[in-house]
């Protein structure tokens, strides 16, 4: 009945002069992706899909953080104590999340690659195991960041601390979103939407329709189809979520996220889900991607370092499950669940 419906759905969609959006799909920087694209001739639709699926690989085969990309081969140079020279495109990565991690007091940092292995998040398989403390003790005392290195001119990467290993997990998918955007505008495609698991970057709309997408709720069970709330993307924003339930393992009952409080090498444990959406720019979707993380783990102080981080439009779900709001983005969300009780945080 379902697929009746869909296929009546695209017939009817079709005959109203709104041709269905040509999708592909892909399975890359250790997530779903899919690209939709609306208002041109299906093969020109194709092409684009491809470009755009050939860049997302060739990001995810360059920096991936254990196995051997350029971005290992940097680490590996770091952990020796020798200077390596850098392609262009990894400086500049290197460069702007410097800046971010500045920006956001440091709670977002690539330079833990190793805290993070050390929990077993470089993996496709996470074990449900503790690291080793005097191990974890010792990383964390020598305090790794991307702060420690230093970009000479020609690419050139040195750093002062040997324990610094980058990994772009929390950085890449919102650089992906940026460059498919850009290389679809210049084919000159205007309506399309970019999903890199759960971070979702907008052009256009679909058959002059808003697109529309849902946050999910971090705890499905309680949430019926999973959807806490909806709401319409416009042109150039993007949209993205952290959440302690997209890659995790439970020990003794207690849950373990990857995403790490530089400050204590540990998960971070005070929130269940932080959502962000992002104003048109030509960095919408990195922001999306990126600014998550500092408010993710800063917990009780997301508010403040949100206005910092001018980001004015959040929804964060704490580790209890309560529900807070942003003005700014309790306008635009449709709610699905019934008896939710929302904190509007000025």
């Amino acid at each position: 009945m379902r697929l009746w419906f869909a296929g009546l759905l695209a017939l009817l969609l079709a005959a109203c002069g709104h041709p269905v959006p040509v999708a592909q799909e892909a399975y890359v920087f250790g997530t779903r992706v899919e690209v939709q694209v609306a208002g041109v001739a299906e093969a020109e639709a194709q092409a684009a899909l491809g470009e755009v699926l050939r860049e997302f690989d060739r990001l995810h085969r360059a920096y991936h953080a254990w196995q051997p990309s350029e971005l290992t081969a940097l680490n590996e140079a770091i952990a020796a104590g020798r200077p390596h020279k850098v392609s262009a495109e990894l400086a500049g990565l290197i460069r702007t999340a410097q800046r971010l991690a500045g920006q956001g007091d440091g709670l977002f940092d690539p330079g833990i690659g190793r805290i993070i292995a050390l929990w077993g998040f470089q993996s496709d398989e996470f074990k449900p195991a503790l690291p080793d403390a005097a191990a974890l003790q010792q990383l964390v005392a020598a305090k790794p960041s991307i702060a420690d290195l230093s970009v000479a001119d020609d690419g050139t990467v040195t750093s002062k601390n040997p324990d610094v290993a980058l990994d772009f997990g929390g950085y890449l998918k919102g650089v992906a979103l940026d460059r498919a955007a850009a290389l679809l505008k210049r084919r000159g495609i205007h309506d399309a939407l970019i999903n890199i698991g759960g971070n979702v970057l907008a052009l256009g709309s679909k058959g002059g329709v808003p697109w529309r997408v849902g946050i999910r709720h971090p705890r499905v069970e309680l949430a019926g189809e999973g959807v806490i709330a909806t709401l319409e993307l416009h042109d150039g924003e993007a949209i993205g979520t952290s959440g302690d339930y997209q890659r995790f393992f439970e020990l003794d009952g207690k849950r373990y996220c990857h995403l790490i409080d530089p400050r204590t090498g540990a998960p971070a444990q005070g929130t269940q889900s932080l959502t962000v959406l992002i104003p048109p720019g030509a960095d919408a979707g990195m922001r999306s991607d990126v600014l998550t993380k500092p408010l993710f783990i800063s917990n009780d102080r997301w508010r403040e370092l949100a206005r910092r981080l001018d980001v004015t439009q959040v929804l964060r779900i704490d580790a209890q499950g309560r529900v807070y709001v942003t003005p700014a983005m309790q306008a635009r969300l449709h709610f699905t669940m019934d008896n939710l009780t929302i904190g509007v945080v000025q």
